[in-house]
């Protein structure tokens, strides 16, 4: 559906048809925030599974994403205000919030700054500091193609590079390559500076009380599995789970074992 937030339209998947999409308060809600240079299609799975099983979901194209108008925003936590305002919208008092790589700094920032506001965030492919490399943010800005060949093949493990996808025929590389050509030049390289510059400190981190989940994957060669661990010995009551064999594309290479992960701790 589309909504306006700041005088700009935004696209918002609700994980089913508008017209069946009945958002209500006496459901909860969860919103799902994509990483950078990609939009909601990458919550597929995850976003329909939550729609169709009594939940208000909302799946966001972030400003300047897919479907939504405008600039991209510069940095995080603009993006976790804008967040912030996507609740206001829906008059929701209190949401889940799951974000992959860039949207799970967006979720943690909202998380710390609004946590009355937030029953619990999943964190998919996090890590925080999220550096990126020189090369990189150079080809961002100015080799797209080549960022974008980059980051597809660091984000898939080495058996999702042959297939073995759980769609029989479903190429992952091919798919998220699409996705990512599809997005408005120049939001390559604000995303990725908006997760390079993005820092919370000790402080601030160690008084989150909101409930937290980290999914990792073990083949993960832009946020480690190992960068994964060091931020949840920073988290309290933290839940850590890293998939064997899985790269930085969980939700294409595990769709079945992160909904699931996801619906025994949203549950």
């Amino acid at each position: 559906m589309k909504i306006e937030i700041n005088a700009q339209s935004a696209f918002v998947y609700l994980g089913k048809a508008d017209a069946q999409a009945q958002i209500s308060s006496n459901k909860p809600s969860i919103i799902f925030i994509h990483g950078a240079q990609q939009d909601h299609s990458c919550w597929a799975l995850q976003s329909r599974w939550f729609a169709h099983h009594g939940y208000n979901t909302f799946a966001p194209d972030l400003p300047g994403h897919g479907l939504s108008e405008g600039s991209p925003l510069q940095t995080v936590e603009e993006l976790a205000n804008w967040t912030h305002q996507l609740l206001d919208l829906f008059n929701i008092s209190q949401a889940y919030i799951v974000g992959h790589s860039m949207g799970s700094l967006v979720a943690l920032d909202v998380a710390c700054a609004f946590p009355d506001r937030i029953k619990k965030i999943a964190l998919i492919g996090t890590s925080l500091p999220m550096p990126v490399s020189d090369v990189l943010l150079d080809a961002a800005q100015n080799n797209e193609a080549k960022a974008i060949s980059m980051v597809n093949n660091f984000s898939h493990s080495t058996r999702a590079q042959i297939g073995r996808n759980t769609v029989p025929g479903m190429w992952m590389l091919g798919v998220n390559q699409r996705l990512m050509e599809r997005q408005i030049k120049g939001v390559f390289y604000i995303d990725l500076c908006a997760c390079n510059n993005y820092s919370v400190d000790q402080e601030r981190l160690s008084a989150l009380c909101v409930p937290t989940l980290i999914i990792a994957g073990a083949q993960d060669r832009m946020t480690s599995a190992k960068a994964a661990l060091k931020l949840a010995e920073q988290i309290k009551g933290v839940r850590l789970e890293i998939i064997p064999g899985v790269g930085h594309a969980l939700m294409a290479e595990a769709p079945d074992v992160v909904l699931d992960l996801l619906r025994e701790f949203l549950n």
